[in-house]
């Protein structure tokens, strides 16, 4: 790490100590054993609290506030890690030696050279195309460019599919958990499938963690009249992101601030992006596709885009002294504070107690965010004053990384893309877990419709 950057890896690690403080006394995790299917839980509409597979990707306690990536807490990682060893680790399991850092950057750095993809890219009509829409096209371009997965002989092989559609058995069947007979005796063997060495093997994950990030910078550059910039070899993943994106080469400390954002973004257990990436993998279609349906489903309100919410709110309210009639006023009306609550975490989100210092640690040197921060300070106050404790409402990580992207010249339409960019290595890391002993996803839904009903003539209706 760059000397310059010591003071945030203090912000951080005392970050660390606060929230260790906080839930020390809470209990133990649970489901962190050895599943023995088939399991009993209780399940909410949206498949809520659903146990669908077993996983040593990352972890998620809402109640400690934990966030861990195989087996590493995110504090430690965030400290002292740079976004790359964290991609590796979530692919591989662990942390890289040096020459397998050494080797895996120079991957990346390959694999951020799109020159046919972001030349097909230019040709869109990007001011009628919303960010997210732009990149799912740019992934497939990318899937095009790179592969041959779009040719006949490229087609799965169904002869020797890992595992089949629950519908080859009736669907009143009452499901066991155990595993279904396969379309074939014969095993599955990746290294004689074009699709799996072109679209569903580790070269492919690597291909789409550089390749998002490079995309996502040029379609930046693109929708403001600018033209792409190619890599800097030298530059780092979030340097080079950075650089893609503004044209100018990062200070150490944004460099080293963006590294962090990357690594808090990388995993969150199964989120709904992840689910989508996982629920197409399933079916033995290509990470290309999966990443896509990852895009497709993190493009949607309910899961992306609440950070950009945020910096709207801020200037809505106007200055720290409105925050109270504000707030008041919200309530009344039952309107959603954006960046506040989360579906899992009844503790303070881990990723916002880093986030947060970072916001502040930015915004002095950049005069635009100084009211912002202020704003943000006094409305944290007034919710978790009023909610905390009681409600177990508490910033999450969307509250203050759209600050962080703000200070880092990022516009705000980008700050969606940047989750991808970073979400990637957990969209590619568990479905090529999760492939490796398939069953393809198949819920039921539960029928209130009419039965025995009697077709009308369409002369009658």
């Amino acid at each position: 790490m760059h000397n310059e950057t010591q003071h945030i890896t203090k912000l951080i690690l005392d970050a660390a100590n606060r929230a260790r403080e906080e839930t020390s006394d809470e209990k133990e995790p649970q489901l962190t054993q050895p599943a023995e299917w088939p399991i009993e839980c209780k399940i909410g509409q949206g498949l809520e609290g659903a146990i669908a597979c077993e996983t040593k990707i990352g972890y998620v306690n809402g109640k400690k506030g934990w966030l861990i990536y195989q087996g590493h807490d995110i504090f430690d990682l965030c400290a002292h890690a740079t976004y790359e060893e964290v991609s590796y680790l979530l692919l591989h399991g662990k942390l890289p030696t040096t020459g397998e850092l050494a080797d895996y950057k120079r991957t990346l750095a390959r694999y951020r050279m799109l020159p046919k993809t972001i030349r097909r890219l230019t040709s869109y009509p990007f001011e009628s195309m919303l960010p997210m829409s732009a990149l799912r096209l740019g992934t497939n371009l990318m899937r095009q460019a790179w592969t041959s997965l779009d040719k006949e002989d490229a087609r799965p092989d169904t002869e020797t599919a890992i595992s089949t559609d629950e519908d080859t058995v009736p669907s009143d069947v009452e499901s066991t958990g155990t595993a279904l007979p396969l379309v074939s005796d014969v095993p599955r063997d990746p290294k004689n499938s074009l699709r799996s060495e072109q679209g569903a093997s580790l070269d492919a994950c690597c291909h789409l963690v550089a390749g998002v990030g490079a995309i996502t910078a040029s379609i930046s550059r693109l929708r403001n009249d600018r033209l792409p910039i190619e890599p800097d070899p030298d530059l780092g993943h979030a340097a080079n992101l950075l650089y893609m994106m503004t044209g100018r080469r990062p200070s150490p400390e944004e460099e080293r601030v963006m590294d962090v954002a990357l690594i808090l973004h990388a995993d969150h257990g199964m989120n709904a992006s992840t689910f989508a990436a996982m629920v197409v993998a399933s079916t033995l279609a290509d990470f290309y596709f999966s990443v896509g349906a990852g895009i497709g489903a993190l493009s949607g309100p309910l899961h992306g885009g609440a950070n950009e919410e945020v910096l709207k709110m801020l200037k809505e309210i106007g200055s720290e002294d409105r925050v109270p009639d504000w707030f008041a006023k919200a309530r009344a009306q039952k309107r959603k504070i954006m960046g506040f609550g989360h579906r899992v975490y009844k503790a303070y989100d881990p990723r916002a107690r880093i986030l947060g210092p970072l916001a502040a640690y930015l915004a002095e040197k950049t005069p635009s965010a100084q009211p912002l921060l202020r704003t943000a300070k006094a409305l944290e106050n007034q919710v978790v004053g009023t909610l905390g404790e009681e409600k177990k409402i508490f910033p999450n990580v969307d509250f203050y990384s759209g600050l962080v992207y703000h200070c880092l010249g990022i516009p705000p339409e980008m700050f969606t893309p940047i989750f991808a960019v970073s979400r990637v290595a957990g969209w590619t890391a568990r479905v090529r877990e999760y492939v490796q002993s398939n069953r393809i996803f198949r819920p039921r839904a539960v029928y209130t419709g009419d039965f025995h009903k009697k077709y009308v003539p369409i002369s009658d209706r």
